[in-house]
């Protein structure tokens, strides 16, 4: 009965180790586990006990397929550590490789940033802003000038203003204090006119 039931569970694992199901010529022997499981089939006998069918199988040939069973076992065990082995070493090679390519993605945007941006007064800015900034010192210097310029004509026109007024102003004076003096000399020899016919 126990042999039964390990036949009955090598027939339910073996579609699971099966590698490949060739046909083979007759002459030919199948080295698979289903072949050999057909095999031990052909070669195994049967009997009836108490209304019973019984399957009798050799030990060797059981033993056979058993071994053959364990070295599928083994194999695939085998592989599926190997494999596993290849999946982790593959993981940490994709992780190391994501790390660089990070840094990379990160040093190229430092890089395209600092090419795109300019030092201002200690500051990264735009190559956009640095020039709007640079425009409008232009700008306001040249306003600066031409109101400079403006204030300065504007003040000249003035100072001549002054001077001709002040040569004018001068000038009346000039007059006046001629005038003046010349009254003065009038009025003084008038006075001594009358002071000599008072004393005659």
């Amino acid at each position: 009965m126990r042999t039964l039931r390990l036949i009955f569970a090598l027939a339910l694992l073996t579609p699971v180790f099966t590698l490949s199901a060739q046909e083979s010529s007759a002459a030919e022997e199948d080295n698979t586990l289903v072949g050999q499981f057909q095999q031990l089939e052909k070669k195994s006998g049967n009997y009836r006990a108490n209304g019973i069918r019984y399957e009798v199988i050799r030990l060797s040939d059981l033993n056979r397929i058993k071994a053959s069973i364990f070295d599928s076992v083994t194999t695939a065990s085998k592989s599926i550590k190997d494999l596993t082995a290849t999946i982790t070493s593959n993981k940490a090679e994709i992780e190391d490789l994501n790390a660089k390519l990070q840094e990379t993605s990160n040093n190229l945007k430092t890089v395209t940033n600092e090419k795109d941006s300019m030092s201002f007064f200690g500051a990264q800015v735009s190559k956009g802003t640095y020039k709007l900034i640079l425009w409008g010192i232009i700008i306001s210097l040249t306003l600066f000038l031409l109101l400079f310029i403006y204030k300065f004509r504007n003040s000249n026109v003035l100072t001549n203003q002054a001077k001709e007024s002040l040569a004018d102003l001068e000038n009346e004076f000039e007059d006046h204090r001629r005038r003046a003096l010349e009254r003065e000399q009038k009025i003084s020899r008038q006075l001594q006119d009358e002071l000599n016919k008072n004393k005659k």
